[in-house]
């Protein structure tokens, strides 16, 4: 089943264009993972998706039901989302974080029901952050702060999970736990994830379909093989590598060679 289906999204801003005829679909239990140099508009297609940002012509459908027909809390209720960068600026616990997942389902001063707090828990169970939920976000790792966030947007119940760069800054063992568990709720859930990284071997590890941008523009998508090509990588990113398959991890790798000159 087709989830969700992107047709044709540009968006610009001022006279600058950044997405220009960005088409693709992602089906349901199915990672997606964007890919490309700095400045590609991989950050601006995901918030396009999200609504964030109105793209300039395109159209965006969730389950064949074009987007701009439904409600900010319709949308909230399809979509949820994983920021690149999540600042908490006041003391909340984490149970305060994953709890405001549930802002969007609730009406204006309306207090948590019995339903919402089931749903809190889960959330929290699934990504495995109940061990510390009377902490605050100043008092857990980064890899654990991420599972939070992880856990606020599961907390929405969307069908649409849209990450940004969700191992960013983190160690490698944070990395892997996190990509571990998106992969997990991906087919236990059967969230339709769309993942932004920068990390190649990530990518071709952990995604079923790779999206290559490159100045707003859809270079290559498809399966991991056809897209990580070392063709594909010097043209975008200006580097030659080497691209091999590793039995051991049952994925494609990316070495950095040298760069173009």
């Amino acid at each position: 089943m087709v989830r969700l289906v992107i047709q044709g999204i540009s968006f610009s801003y001022g006279s600058s264009d950044v997405l220009a005829d960005v088409t693709f679909e992602a089906n349901d239990g199915e990672i997606v993972g964007v890919i490309g140099p700095n400045g590609s508009g991989k950050t601006t297609l995901l918030k396009c998706v999200n609504r964030a940002l109105s793209p300039r012509v395109g159209t965006v459908l969730i389950d064949g039901k074009d987007y701009s027909e439904l409600t900010r809390r319709e949308i909230a209720g399809n979509i949820g989302v994983v920021p690149q960068n999540s600042v908490v600026s006041f003391p909340f616990t984490v149970l305060d974080i994953v709890m405001m997942g549930r802002t969007p389902a609730m009406e204006r001063f309306e207090r948590e029901s019995e339903k919402d707090i089931e749903i809190v828990e889960k959330a929290m169970e699934m990504t495995n952050v109940v061990a510390f939920a009377d902490r605050t976000m100043g008092q857990i790792s980064g890899g654990e702060k991420q599972r939070v966030v992880i856990a606020r947007a599961l907390a929405q119940r969307p069908r649409i999970l849209l990450l940004d760069e969700p191992t960013l800054h983190l160690d490698v063992n944070h990395q892997l736990e996190i990509m571990d568990l998106v992969r997990q709720l991906a087919r236990s859930e059967k969230l339709t994830v769309i993942v932004v990284s920068h990390d190649l071997n990530l990518a071709a590890r952990y995604c079923d379909k790779l999206i290559l941008m490159s100045a707003g523009k859809i270079l290559a998508s498809g399966k991991v093989e056809d897209v990580l090509t070392e063709k594909n990588i010097e043209s975008v990113f200006r580097v030659k590598a080497a691209v091999t398959y590793d039995k051991h991890l049952g994925a494609y790798t990316v070495t950095p060679l040298e760069c173009c000159r």
